[in-house]
């Protein structure tokens, strides 16, 4: 089978080129229903991006919704298998309220989990996806952020926040807003050491060559022996990409912050030239997995194709090659013959009687008594 790239999409040639990279790693195509029962989205509802869904009854009385994600629905339909790990990719639509024009829309993800008895390696290994999933978005210019969410949360978790206060607390971080989070931490009594170390989180963003010494002085001054293992695996993980093209991607920066009741450990996003927002979004949840009754681990990722919109433009400025004018009592073995012989180089061929409104094509042609002709 011969597939011209030139008549895809932008979003589509990406979903080619990253299901033949995830293939090549090891990672199997996992296919699954449109729909889940809506109790599941309710139980896990501060892990969606939006607790609004389409709902409907099904015939045997369920509630039931269009899936608004897919980790959720990958991880209710996991078996534990101890000691192993499963590798999935999975290209799917999911229904949500888009963030640019707040209405329903089915949107394409492309994106992979790394389920089960995940070690240091398998970590690497997602990351490293992730950093050549961007590069083959945007080969020129790509980002991607890493943190660790245990630093966040162990320094968040000693301050002896209310639950309203915590979260106010992680979204100060994640909007990199050092001004209100030391109000916050002021109003509540923290001591002013564990709240410099905080905030220092919050304004760092660099290239981890000059973020990790920075990271490692800020949080000396702690005597968490979890701080300073959670600073060795994140040390450990980014030196995976010493020396290699990766490696300028990265950036450390805090502010890569999910709910720390569902994810744990290195989170990350992605971001690309010429798109406005993050579109690639990632990183470990096996406290979801505990709250799902599952054993083992996860780390993974996905790519929300409609923040790709704005990129790659048209694959060509034109919907046709050669348009074929013939007129409505041609035989149509003629024209069919005049079509094949058009496209016989794999130029695109449209055969019409009359061009419809802002037909864009590159060369007309009429079928004439003696053969094809240009069109004056």
């Amino acid at each position: 089978m011969n597939i011209d790239a030139q008549s895809l999409r932008f979003d589509e040639r990406v979903i080619f080129a990253l299901r033949s990279l995830f293939t090549r790693f090891g990672y199997s195509y996992y296919k699954m229903s449109k729909f889940e029962e809506y109790d599941l989205y309710v139980a896990n509802k501060d892990f969606l991006a939006s607790d609004s869904m389409i709902t409907f009854t099904d015939t045997n009385g369920r509630l039931m919704a269009l899936k608004p994600d897919v980790t959720l629905s990958i991880i209710r339909h996991f078996r534990d298998e101890p000691g192993a790990v499963q590798k999935l990719f999975y290209n799917e639509n999911v229904y949500r309220v888009s963030r640019r024009t707040r209405v329903f829309k089915e949107i394409m993800q492309i994106g992979l989990e790394c389920i089960g008895a995940i070690d240091t390696y398998c970590i690497c290994e997602v990351l490293m996806l992730a950093a050549e999933s961007l590069r083959s978005i945007s080969p020129g210019g790509c980002v991607l952020d890493i943190a660790h969410l245990g630093i966040v949360g162990s320094i968040i978790e000693s301050f002896s926040f209310s639950e309203n206060a915590r979260k106010q607390a992680i979204a100060c971080v994640s909007e990199k807003n050092a001004h209100e989070l030391a109000l916050l931490c002021k109003q509540n009594g923290v001591e002013e050491n564990k709240a410099a170390a905080l905030r220092g989180l919050v304004e760092l963003c660099d290239r981890p060559c000059e973020a990790l010494p920075r990271l490692r002085e800020l949080l000396s001054r702690s005597g968490s022996a979890r701080l300073h293992e959670y600073l060795e695996q994140l040390e450990k993980v980014v030196a995976f990409f010493d020396g290699t093209e990766i490696e300028d991607m990265l950036r450390i920066d805090f502010s890569v912050v999910n709910d720390l009741n569902y994810y744990n450990g290195i989170v990350f996003r992605g971001f690309v030239e010429g798109a406005s927002s993050g579109v690639l979004s990632g990183g470990q949840y096996d406290r979801l997995m505990r709250k799902m009754k599952h054993q083992g681990g996860a780390i993974g990722f996905a790519i929300y194709l409609d923040a790709l919109e704005r990129l790659g433009g048209d694959a060509r400025d034109y919907d046709v090659d050669t348009a074929l004018f013939y007129r409505r009592d041609d035989d149509p073995a003629r024209v069919g013959r005049a079509a094949r012989e058009l496209s016989a180089d794999g130029a695109s061929v449209m055969a019409l009687t009359e061009a419809p409104a802002g037909l864009r094509y590159r060369r007309a042609v009429k079928l004439t008594e003696s053969g094809v002709a240009p069109l004056d």
